[in-house]
């Protein structure tokens, strides 16, 4: 996914739905790994509360606090029917997944047939390469190597990623890849891609790649998934109307009571 939370602005209801339906099982056991983000506690609490919600048997391994939270870290991974990866630096997530080799247990975890899900920095790790924001200003950074290619997330809400993006494959200092918008993303099966998702209005993802030294865009087909409660700022019109007449009336009361008393205008 080229980016996503756990709240209900437009779209991320609708993406948490899918990856529980992708799951396949009726309460699956979905772990996050917030490591690109430090291990924020605020974070973790959305997500569980997103997941609780859906039936899931939400937990988390927080790398950041092993020594007052001790984990094994294997058995927990492989236990689970979802692995998500959240956001942040794709640099650190990647050293530090290294240094306590999960890295390698995700390897094993995906050649397994675990679903595995991430966002912006949790997607761009599975590819070959990403655009990244570790240092500053995005530049290419590798990542695992799982999927052939490469990609950068957040594809018109960071213009200034994307021109990256597009410059790297054009002079094939980043291999052809993928361009994902917010509240989009693909499902790969394998080493496949199987489908296309947008959750909002706009969102789409597209295939980029080098053409006579170009780099050329090409969108690709997606489904369109949508939240099934009206996101925050998308209120109804029926909603919108009620409170502009509640607050009509308690604009006439508070005038009747200032005019009513002596000096009051």
């Amino acid at each position: 996914m080229g980016g996503h939370d756990f709240d209900r602005k437009a779209g991320n209801q609708a993406l948490c739905d899918k990856i529980v339906e992708l799951s396949e099982e009726s309460q699956p056991r979905i772990c996050l790994l917030p490591t690109a983000s430090g291990d924020p506690h605020e974070q973790i609490g959305r997500f569980r509360r997103a997941f609780g919600e859906r039936g899931c048997d939400p937990s988390e391994i927080a790398l950041f606090r092993l020594g007052a939270e001790p984990i094994e870290l294997r058995a927990h991974l492989l236990a689970q029917d979802v692995i998500y990866v959240s956001g942040g630096s794709l640099v650190n997530l990647l050293a530090i997944w290294r240094a306590h080799g999960i890295d390698r247990i995700l390897r094993e975890a995906w050649e397994a047939g675990i679903l595995i899900a991430g966002q912006s920095a949790g997607a761009m790790c599975w590819f070959e390469a990403g655009i990244t924001k570790s240092s500053g200003l995005p530049a290419v950074a590798n990542g695992m190597r799982l999927l052939a290619g490469s990609a950068s997330v957040h594809y018109h809400s960071e213009p200034e990623r994307r021109v990256v993006y597009l410059d790297a494959v054009a002079a094939g200092t980043a291999p052809a890849g993928f361009g994902l918008d917010d509240q989009a993303g693909l499902l790969f099966e394998g080493e496949t891609l199987a489908a296309g998702y947008s959750a909002r209005e706009g969102a789409g993802v597209w295939r980029v790649f080098a053409e006579d030294g170009e780099a050329e865009e090409e969108p690709i087909e997606t489904e369109e998934i949508r939240d099934r409660e009206a996101p925050i700022g998308e209120i109804p019109a029926e909603i919108i109307e009620l409170r502009r007449t509640l607050e009509a009336r308690a604009a006439q009361r508070r005038g009747g009571r200032l005019g009513s008393g002596p000096g009051r205008t």
